[in-house]
């Protein structure tokens, strides 16, 4: 369990640091409905990263993603490979696209449009960002092999995926948490952060992408000759 966990850890901060939805919890909390479009929110990116980690892990059961010796299968090995490779990719292609020194990021249309967001075209937002985003879900896909492989009791399995998806969330669910608890005191440090992360989004990405995308080609390696 403990080399399972060690090996979800940086796959679920790599769901947690997603500037895109931060940016956009951040904007339902400065809205004028803050309060339940940002519950909505919430509810919805929690739905979708447990939904897509337990049906990825239940495929790789399903398709036995452990070898009897106890040793990787060469499948698995390339899958991470191809996994490490895709996110190195989509670095490349965030690094290139990144704004030009004094340009401002363009933001998506539906930010500009959150003001007028109802609590359950919110929640189909978190469940959108989370469970369709290219990166989140190659995270899942990484998390689901690493919990199949790791040849965990059911109970066990089900404290892996709550242990990743509690993590996962936590970029999300913190802000509203904190901001139901405490709203006037809130607002301020909420807007100096989305600012931050307005500014600083491309570079977040970009090295989030790499540290991940390495390790994942390095496992990949490693399972193909070990």
């Amino acid at each position: 369990m403990g080399e399972v966990i060690g090996t979800l850890l940086p796959l679920a901060i790599g769901v947690a640091i997603s500037p895109i939805p931060i940016i956009a919890v951040i904007l339902m909390l400065l809205a004028p409905r803050a309060r339940v479009t940002g519950l909505g929110f919430l509810a919805g990116w929690v739905g979708g990263v447990l939904a897509v980690t337990v049906v990825l892990l239940l495929i790789a059961n399903g398709l036995g993603m452990n070898a009897s010796s106890g040793h990787p299968k060469t499948g698995v090995s390339w899958i991470k490979l191809l996994l490490g490779v895709l996110l190195l990719i989509l670095a490349a292609k965030q690094f290139t696209a990144r704004p030009h020194p004094g340009e401002q990021a363009e933001m998506p249309e539906w930010m500009k449009a959150i003001d007028t967001f109802t609590p359950v075209k919110a929640a189909s937002l978190g469940v959108l960002l989370s469970a369709v985003n290219p990166k989140n879900l190659m995270m899942c896909v990484a998390a689901g092999i690493a919990i199949s492989e790791g040849e965990l009791s059911v109970g066990d399995q089900i404290v892996a995926v709550a242990v990743f998806t509690v993590i996962a969330v936590c970029s999300v669910a913190v802000p509203v948490i904190v901001y139901v608890a405490d709203t006037e005191r809130m607002r301020r440090p909420l807007d100096s952060l989305r600012t931050w992360l307005e500014r600083n989004n491309t570079t977040v990405m970009v090295v989030l992408l790499l540290v991940i995308g390495v390790v994942l080609i390095g496992k990949g390696i490693g399972g193909l000759i070990g």
